[in-house]
């Protein structure tokens, strides 16, 4: 019996030993050390993956890292496992986005730094000038119908001066009801963003947002008109809270705003002008 309880006493301290191990295993892989050389990141079938894959990890790879992207379909399971720190950093969402993410899920998601955009803009398979709506009696105009993009498309539209919003209203919670006035008597349609590319022949005009536009195959220069990337819309890296000063996150802030990373986007012309760069954007030269 002594000899037994003396086994059982052994085995499980050995599977105490093998745990504690297991469990520091886990969180060398997780990538917590300030100084890794080992980053993790989530990829989407998106213009953001494609832009840092193309010209930002050569970069860091350049400085000794190893990137390892890892697939996730949607933005939200991404967030999740930046947020649980299963991947290090994700380049697939605004300010607005990420804020609104920590709100509802406790995140401690923190953008460090704005990266290239793709700006909402309109598109006709009929018309080559905006100003073809004046000829129109009761032009039918597709936008979004998710909140943040809807409010994306009314405010690109009384940019361009096809209708008016209500004094005051907040631009980034733009509703069909804040409408003030509609002078072309524009028949709008509200539907999926996703769906709006395969039915634009059906509409006089139609307003595609971001990444859409890039994944539909559109030629960004044959837009008739642009937003203004408002702040809370510029997209960013984001990662968690307590990796904000690691050396690998500032070394990737410095790959987005490094000369070589301008120089590649200067020579692409990237997919016929479909980012815009942030105005108060820093090169470094150094």
């Amino acid at each position: 019996m002594k000899r037994v309880t003396k086994s059982i006493l052994v085995a499980i301290a050995i599977t105490s030993v093998m745990v504690a191990f297991a469990g520091c295993s886990k969180k060398s892989a997780a990538g917590n050390s300030a100084d890794k050389k080992t980053l993790t990141y989530s990829r989407s079938q998106g213009p953001y993956t494609v832009l840092f894959e193309s010209g930002v990890k050569p970069i860091l790879e350049a400085k000794g890292y190893t990137l390892k992207g890892y697939d996730y379909s949607e933005l939200a399971l991404a967030d999740d496992a930046v947020n649980g720190g299963d991947v290090d950093f994700n380049v697939e969402q605004h300010t607005a986005y990420a804020q609104n993410y920590n709100k509802g899920n406790n995140g401690k998601l923190v953008p460090i730094t704005p990266i290239p955009t793709v700006p909402a803009s309109m598109f006709s398979s009929y018309y080559d000038s905006a100003d073809a709506i004046k000829t129109l009696s009761k032009p039918k105009v597709a936008v979004p119908n998710d909140p943040a993009n809807t409010a994306r498309a009314y405010v690109l539209l009384q940019k361009i001066g096809w209708i008016t919003l209500k004094d005051g209203v907040d631009l980034s919670t733009v509703t069909s009801e804040d409408i003030a006035s509609n002078p072309y008597n524009i028949q709008f349609t509200e539907m999926k963003s996703l769906n709006i590319p395969q039915v634009q022949d059906d509409f006089d005009f139609v307003v595609i947002t971001g990444a859409i536009i890039y994944n539909a195959g559109i030629d960004a220069s044959t837009s008739l008109a642009k937003e203004t990337v408002l702040p809370h819309l510029i997209l960013q890296v984001v990662v968690r809270e307590d990796n904000v000063n690691t050396q690998w996150a500032k070394d990737l802030v410095a790959a987005y705003h490094s000369k070589e990373f301008q120089k590649y986007l200067e020579s692409t012309n990237y997919e016929n002008g479909l980012f815009w760069i942030p105005e108060d954007y820093q090169f470094n030269y150094e």
